[in-house]
């Protein structure tokens, strides 16, 4: 039997904020998280922008051990799941902690530890590298840790799905939450994946924009857009059947209503032209969550800002919507703090929801020469309007698609 399922819990880690309230100030003052790479020296490298996490610091969330066994990633991914659990007001000494799982996922895992540990080899010899290496940088892993932070014992899974990893794993979640494999989920993604090797292999993909501007480097939706820049951080919100929530006298942010994963199954990189890929997981959310696209007031899109994603998507929301695409506000939180690859549909999601609770919805930061490819309502200035229906989008590497809808719970 389906169960309802809403949202209690929010946390997040990002290039404009280290709490939701952080980040969700600054995206309303549209401040965009995006500048020089300070992280290791760019020089010899096409791409110098990125939208790092600032003023972070591990020891507020865990303690020095802990730190020091966790990669980038995985300490975003706790920092953000033990925000999610304070707000949720969840007492795992009342829960029954087999029913209280965890999908977080993460699109690469530790490359930083993988560059460590390979000059190692070459410098020290095999016998020299760290003894938590493989532990430390799979992706799974921060998944593992939110689990041993928090006393999570139940169903704990991590999606890979490159950059729709934090949409595959909320849509996994709601699932088992939806029929009973658990009562309670801790579902989005992480991501930390800002080293020399990450840039080189996207800018060797051509995706990165190269500009040396912040403010035109993530310019989703427009004729200028040269590309994505990357981004990291941690977007994790807590998934409770409804009946369970209320019996606690939890607070309700918002319902999570449908689901829908396809594949393109036509190219490791490239979108399928004509959107049909997306457009298909895009109908199946709709008939999921029992909207029709008339319906759906705003759409968080993909809006990697990279020319051909831009485009295909936009396609894929009139093939999926018809003429109702036209009448819904588009936007892409991208634009403001970067593609987060596997922890974007966990930031996007929160932006979902808030964008629910406050009748909100975000411009597109950046937005000035709209490309006519991209002939959508897409977002210049902020704008307070209605908002009972949301939909987020996010497209991997390898032809993923994943769709989540979000209702005004009622």
């Amino acid at each position: 039997m389906s169960r309802r399922v809403v949202i209690t819990g929010m946390g997040a880690i990002t290039p404009i904020g280290n709490s939701v309230d952080e980040f969700w100030a600054n995206v309303k003052k549209g401040e965009v998280g995006i500048g020089p790479i300070t992280k290791f020296d760019t020089e010899g490298y096409k791409a110098h922008l990125a939208a790092e996490v600032k003023n972070f610091d591990p020891l507020e969330y865990m303690d020095k051990k802990s730190a020091r066994r966790m990669e980038d990633f995985s300490q975003y991914a706790v920092a953000a799941a033990k925000e999610a659990m304070e707000d949720s007001g969840l007492d795992m000494e009342k829960e029954d902690s087999f029913r209280v799982g965890c999908a977080v996922g993460c699109g690469i895992g530790s490359l930083q530890c993988v560059q460590r540990n390979y000059e190692r080899i070459k410098t020290k010899g095999p016998n020299r590298v760290e003894p938590l290496m493989i532990p430390m940088l799979i992706a799974n892993i921060a998944a593992g840790n939110i689990s041993i932070q928090l006393g999570l014992q139940g169903k704990n899974i991590n999606v890979v799905t490159a950059c729709a990893t934090g949409n595959h794993n909320i849509g996994e979640a709601f699932r088992a939450v939806q029929y009973g494999e658990a009562e309670v989920m801790f579902a989005g993604g992480a991501e930390g994946a800002i080293t020399e090797c990450g840039l080189a292999g996207f800018t060797g993909l051509n995706a990165l924009n190269t500009t040396e501007d912040p403010k035109r480097a993530s310019i989703p939706f427009d004729v200028d857009r040269g590309g994505f820049v990357m981004g990291e951080g941690a977007g994790i919100i807590v998934l409770e059947e409804l009946e369970h929530a209320k019996a606690r006298g939890a607070k309700i942010y918002a319902e999570i209503v449908g689901y829908g994963a396809t594949a393109d199954a036509f190219h490791v990189t490239a979108p399928l032209e004509d959107g049909s890929g997306a457009a298909k997981a895009m109908e199946f959310a709709m008939k999921d969550a029992g909207v029709k696209p008339e319906e759906i007031d705003y759409v968080n899109a993909h809006g990697t800002g990279t020319h051909m994603n831009d485009a295909t998507e936009t396609a894929a929301l009139k093939k999926a919507m018809g003429d109702a695409a036209y009448k819904c506000k588009v936007n892409s939180t991208k634009s403001m703090v970067g593609h987060l690859l596997g922890a974007a549909g966990g930031v996007e999601a929160i932006a979902c929801i808030k964008s629910i609770n406050e009748n909100y919805v975000h411009a597109n930061a950046g937005l000035v020469n709209q490309d006519p490819e991209c002939d959508l309502d897409c977002v210049k200035e902020a704008v307070e309007t209605e908002v009972n229906v949301a939909m987020s989008n996010s497209l991997g590497f390898g032809g993923h698609n994943a769709t989540l809808i979000f209702r005004e719970y009622k």
